[in-house]
């Protein structure tokens, strides 16, 4: 009897222990290098476990389903990085331009991705991630649209490395312009994908200007769980082989009900902390296991027309936003 619960349970043990040593590792990383986030460095962790010919189908089968928990549990996290009070203190101009911003990037990287010929998935995975806040959008859109593994890795890809590009673009440009340090954080909050990169961005142009880029990059967060909510809902219509994705899923309603937390104030300082590591951990393994699916093969055969669109998604909100912050902030 013991032989038969030890061989069914002994796929997950493995699994647990892959995706851990693949989390510390990209923590560690990450830490040591925060400019690359954690979860991209999962992410290529987990490409490279994936092709490892060791990895039994089992294996495989039971890190696909410890990665779908890991990711809503990261989601549900979070929302104790939102502060609604801090945003609305933003004013009603710099809101409506990351209204704007956001709304215009979604969209028109997602009508980019179609003239280019990108998979649909793919698309608005990348629309996501451009337009709010990096891998972490992308890991919570990823269980309401129907897309390839290999459309995760290549979104989280593209991030990291027009995220990148923008570190140096940012100020660069910023400069050129003569832009205040203060206009600088705005746009690098509001144009610049993940929140270390943001951080990077808006670090030439002093202390005040990161305040200015983290408060407004969390504005663009706050815009995740309708994002979310409402491509759940248009999935719903969409001729599918399986079942239809729930109306709104419960992790976005677990996000929206941590952020209400967050804003009473009552969470103490250390439990923020302390659940925003457990956030970066939980998506990371959630993005491991996301990238030992993917088959390196998929992930080439489109590698030039999304670096295209990359590109275009980040010049689409750069210049949005710079001109939203000019007319409204």
């Amino acid at each position: 009897m013991s032989t038969t619960h030890a061989r069914p349970t002994k796929p997950y043990l493995t699994a647990f222990a892959i995706t851990g040593a693949g989390v510390a590792a990209a923590y560690l990383v990450g830490t040591a290098f925060p400019v690359i986030s954690a979860l991209t460095i999962a992410v290529v962790l987990g490409i490279v476990a994936g092709s490892l010919p060791s990895l039994s189908e089992g294996t495989r089968k039971a890190i696909a389903g410890i990665t779908k928990k890991l990711l809503r549990a990261g989601v549900v996290l979070l929302g104790l990085q939102l502060s609604l009070p801090a945003v609305l203190a933003l004013g009603p101009g710099t809101l409506i331009a990351v209204v704007l911003t956001v709304g215009i990037t979604f969209l028109g990287t997602i009508g980019l991705g179609r003239l280019l010929g990108v998979p649909r998935g793919l698309g608005v995975l990348v629309a996501t991630g451009f337009s709010i806040c990096g891998a972490s959008a992308i890991a919570a859109m990823e269980g309401v649209v129907k897309r390839e593994d290999s459309d995760v890795a290549t979104a989280v890809a593209l991030v990291t490395f027009y995220g990148g590009l923008a570190i140096a673009a940012v100020p660069l440009i910023g400069g050129w312009l003569r832009l205040d340090a203060a206009r600088i954080g705005e746009w690098a909050g509001l144009s610049v994908h993940e929140v270390a990169q943001v951080v990077a961005a808006a670090t030439p142009a002093g202390s005040a200007a990161i305040a200015v880029a983290i408060v407004i990059k969390l504005s663009r967060v706050v815009l995740l769980a309708p994002m979310v909510a409402a491509v759940g809902v248009h999935e719903r219509h969409r001729p599918a082989d399986g079942k239809r994705p729930p109306l709104v899923p419960l992790f976005v309603l677990g996000f929206l009900a941590m952020a209400a937390l967050r804003s009473t104030g009552i969470v103490p300082g250390f439990a923020l902390d302390v659940a925003k590591v457990a956030c970066t951990l939980l998506l990371a393994g959630a993005l491991f296991g996301l990238g030992c699916a993917v088959r390196i093969g998929k992930l080439v055969r489109t590698g030039g027309r999304a670096l295209l669109l990359g590109l275009l998604s980040t010049l689409l909100v750069g210049t949005t936003a710079l001109v939203t912050l000019t007319v409204l902030g």
